[in-house]
């Protein structure tokens, strides 16, 4: 595997080489000053160019070493992604290495100096990048909630959670856990990291996937919050589920009182015995009678209507 000095010396050459590159900077986690050292970090860079047009026609990929798979990001007809002044290489060496490489015109460096704290320039040819601060994360922090948004928080939570059991009563497991995961997780994780900042302070820096709470939550809580994960199975969905109700139940009660909040609902007593009584009592109802019959007649009846008075 190469090593870090001969990827930047590698990333740093290409550009001086090329006349067209005008500066370089370094975005993301190799730019983080706090970040945890380890091999599997990407290289963000950005090239700075004065015109885009031959990277996005071109292929510049070769220089950068032997790759094991590669996305071009800027025009990708799967997801819709058409970017006509940007050329995105997202390269993966066989080596270990991967380079991010965004490749913007001159003009548009602003965005990528101020936009994410995580910035260094590394190459600056003509003196047109500004002198940016010190690194830091404070763009990717979580800040205090306020009222409204704390209670949007809870209100997301209880209303995703009943989608997840209905999946569950219904036998569609796989729907179920894409709301968990992708809905009623998500302001967990976000209710978790608000009592953490009540805790030691705002912003609050969770990281990807809210890894970055254990070393803020006491160990039970943390163990707790590892079992709202579930294989995809009926009775360990349940058990995720009503698991991750329980402490975000718990969770948005101690962050409420931290901030200052008043809960006016009921939600974590309602909502968990709607889950839990409620929709198993319709399961265990009859099947209706199918309206087809009766939706095809009611359509040609208004049809007909609709002929006469024409």
């Amino acid at each position: 595997m190469r090593t870090e000095q001969e990827m930047y010396q590698l990333i740093l050459e290409y550009a001086w080489k090329d006349p067209k590159i005008r500066g370089v900077i370094l975005n993301g986690s190799r730019a983080n000053p706090t970040a945890k050292l380890d091999r599997f970090r990407d290289f963000d860079i950005v090239y700075l160019v004065t015109d885009v047009t031959p990277y996005k026609q071109g292929d510049i990929s070769p220089a950068f070493g032997e790759l094991l798979v590669m996305q071009r990001t800027d025009e990708m007809e799967l997801f819709n992604d058409h970017y006509p002044h940007l050329a995105v290489y997202l390269m993966q060496f066989t080596d270990g290495n991967r380079i991010d490489l965004t490749i913007a015109r001159v003009e548009d460096y602003h965005s990528y100096c101020y936009d994410d704290r995580l910035s260094i320039v590394l190459l600056d040819k003509d003196g047109f990048l500004p002198q940016l601060p010190s690194p830091d994360e404070s763009t990717h922090g979580i800040q205090r909630p306020n009222p409204r948004v704390f209670e949007e928080c809870r209100n997301e939570f209880w209303w995703t959670a009943p989608y997840v059991s209905k999946g569950i009563w219904r036998g569609q497991l796989l729907y179920a856990q894409q709301f968990l995961e992708n809905c009623t997780r998500k302001m967990l994780r976000l209710m978790l990291s608000w009592q953490v900042g009540t805790e030691h302070g705002f912003p609050v820096y969770a990281g990807k996937a809210g890894d970055g709470l254990e070393k803020y939550l006491p160990p039970k809580t943390w163990e707790h919050y590892l079992s709202t994960y579930s294989p995809c199975q009926k009775d360990a969905l349940f058990e995720a589920l009503f698991s991750a109700c329980e402490l975000f139940t718990q969770t948005s009660k101690k962050t409420a009182q931290a901030l200052g909040y008043t809960l006016e609902d009921r939600w974590d007593e309602t909502v968990p015995q709607f889950m839990k009584e409620t929709q198993a009592e319709v399961v265990a109802l009859p099947q209706d009678e199918s309206w087809e019959g009766e939706f095809t007649r009611q359509i040609q009846a208004y049809q007909g209507r609709k002929e006469q008075t024409s």
